[in-house]
Order: structure tokens, then C-alpha cells, then sequence
């Protein structure tokens, strides 16, 4: 911190000490906080990145909150985000790191983060990869997840097929294009509104959006991994980093 800086921080808090303080002999008078007031004005016009140092910490502070209440989170719902009936799993199902996705099938983000996930279980052979769909954008989305769920049901083994089609497409996912999709591997319409109308499947979306609000999860894509939430599409070399990590030091950041 440079000797200006020192001078106004010294100046911000001996205006914040006579608010803070009860009016006393000692407190400042008006005429002495006018002065202060205005010494840290013409000092942060003329040092205005002062301001973005303040805002670049207040961020930094703010994040670390909100990766505290996440870590909490995960601690507390680890069967329900690793391990949950719900969800599907890519990869090896055996494998020593487990990556959660969080994603929308309307998400462009989501879209363009498919191939982060196919770039990790290509080079990766010991990953366990777990999809967590958040249908968040819309009647679209929640329509396309109803049929999703119910292809999850009926053809598992199916599902990244499904999950890659469906993501990957360049239209708009809704019910329609989902039972296109479907069909194309095989599971009909007849089949899917029959398991629709039998297993809604309605916990597990409740069980989704339950999670996402305790760990903080407020877009997608979102990722656990170890016991960090990752916000966004951070790409595959961010993700393959904090895996190698959870196996050297058993965190996503040694």
C-alpha cells in the first residue's frame, strides 16, 4: 500500500470511528468531517483505481462466502449429489473422482460445455461423471426433462446417447424435440408418455432444485467436484486440474 493510500484508509476509518462512536468531546465536529469528507473525494477522483482494488475485494470476499456455504453443502447432501437414484452416470463408474453437472437442456453455456465434458472422459478412464439435469429456463425445459426422465427409465444404458443428442442439437430443447430424439434410439412416444404418466419422477426434480438452492447454484452449467462448487463453464483444462488435485491432496486445490 503506497503512502497516499495509507493516508486516505487511515482518513475512511477516522470517519467511520465518529459515526460509529456516540457523539462525545473527543468525536469529530462537523466542520472537521466536512474536511475528511472531502480530502477522500479529491483523493478517489484522482486515484479512481482505488475503487476497483475495493470492488476486485469485495468480490474475492464474497466468493469465498458463498464456496464456504457450498462446501457446507456438499458436506451436508453428499449421498444426494454423488449418489443419488435420480441421476445418470458417464465414464467409469468405479472411478476415483466423481464430477456432478448441474445443466439445462436450453442452456447455450451448457451446450457449448458438452464437449468439456467429452474431452474429460476421453483422456480420463477413471472418472466418474454424474449428470444432475436443473430444468431453470423455462416450460421448455421442464417439458424436455419430463421426457428425459422418463428415457432414463426406460433405456439407461441409452441415456448418454440421449444427453449428447439432445444438448448438442441446435434447436430449441421442448417436448417435441426430446421424443424426437428419443425415437431415433429406439424408445417411442407411446412408450415415454406411458412412464411419464406411471413414474413421474417429480422428486427428482425436486430434489435438483433443493440442492442447487443450498449449494448456491444460480445458472448452469455448475459442477461439484471433491467438496468445491464450481460456478460456469470453466472448460475442460480447469475441471482436468481440479481432478488431478482431489487425487494428489485429496482437495481441488493443493
Amino acid at each position: 500500500m503506497t503512502f497516499k493510500k495509507m493516508i486516505a484508509a487511515g482518513a475512511l476509518l477516522a470517519l467511520a470511528a465518529s459515526v460509529a462512536l456516540p457523539q462525545t468531546a473527543a468525536a469529530l465536529d462537523a466542520k472537521q468531517k466536512e474536511e475528511i469528507g472531502a480530502f477522500i473525494k479529491e483523493y478517489l477522483l484522482a486515484n479512481p483505481e482505488v475503487m476497483l482494488e475495493v470492488q476486485e475485494a469485495l468480490t474475492a470476499k464474497q466468493r469465498a462466502k458463498q464456496q464456504e456455504a457450498a462446501e457446507a453443502a456438499i458436506a451436508t447432501n453428499k449421498k444426494a449429489i454423488f449418489q443419488s437414484e435420480y441421476d445418470v452416470t458417464l465414464g467409469n463408474p468405479d472411478g476415483d473422482v466423481t464430477i456432478v453437472e448441474f445443466y439445462d437442456y436450453n442452456c447455450g453455456y451448457c451446450k457449448r460445455a458438452l464437449s468439456d465434458m467429452d474431452q474429460i472422459l476421453a483422456a480420463d478412464k477413471n472418472v466418474r461423471f454424474v449428470l444432475k439435469e436443473l430444468p431453470i429456463l423455462g416450460p421448455d425445459s421442464l417439458a424436455a426433462h419430463k421426457v428425459s426422465a422418463a428415457f432414463r427409465l426406460i433405456a439407461p444404458e441409452k441415456y448418454g446417447d440421449f444427453h449428447r443428442a439432445l444438448l448438442g442439437g441446435e434447436e430449441r430443447a421442448t417436448e417435441e424435440t426430446a421424443i424426437a430424439v428419443a425415437a431415433k434410439l429406439g424408445v417411442t412416444e407411446e412408450q415415454l408418455r406411458a412412464k411419464m404418466e406411471k413414474e413421474p419422477q417429480d422428486a427428482a426434480m425436486r430434489e435438483a432444485y433443493s440442492l442447487a438452492n443450498e449449494l448456491g447454484i444460480t445458472g448452469t452449467p455448475s459442477y461439484v467436484i471433491g467438496n468445491e462448487a464450481v460456478f460456469g463453464a470453466v472448460g475442460a483444462d480447469e475441471i482436468s486440474t481440479k481432478v488431478e488435485n482431489m487425487r494428489s491432496c485429496g482437495k481441488t486445490v493443493c
